[in-house]
């Protein structure tokens, strides 16, 4: 009998890997999406929430909304971006004095100079999409 559990397990391993749906069950919360439906010219831009075997729930616009898995095409997802500390950036230039006559003789002594300039970077590179999720081709009726 336990055999029959075992064979049975192992049956039903194989078949989730093959399931395209599972990629979408195990997205990271908070993940980009790129959610291309039936009829719709243009993607859904949109955070991820949650999936069940019927669909998925995502946040538009500051909206939440289901989406049912027969309407969807295709999933693109790139994961959550990670908070990153701000990149402090300092330059400091010197140059030494230019001591070539100078065409006006009430510029004064040539003396040196330093410049400095600074910068502060947030975030970075958030990676491409991947396409997670493809609609399998319909099977042709007889």
């Amino acid at each position: 009998m336990s055999r029959i559990a075992l064979i049975l397990l192992a049956a039903l391993t194989l078949f989730a890997a093959d399931d395209p749906w599972a990629k979408v069950q195990a997205l990271a919360n908070r993940s980009e999406l790129h959610v291309y439906r039936k009829g719709a010219r243009d993607p859904l831009t949109a955070t991820f929430a949650d999936a069940s075997e019927t669909g998925i729930v995502v946040v538009a616009k500051n909206k939440q909304m289901t989406i049912a898995r027969e309407d969807i095409d295709r999933i693109d997802a790139r994961p959550s971006a990670d908070k990153k500390k701000p990149t402090v950036t300092t330059t400091e230039k010197s140059s030494d004095p230019d001591y070539t006559p100078q065409p006006h003789p009430n510029t004064g002594p040539a003396l040196p100079s330093t410049s400095t300039s600074g910068g502060v970077s947030f975030g970075g590179d958030k990676g491409d999409f991947k396409t997670v999720y493809t609609r399998p081709p319909a099977v042709p009726k007889k």
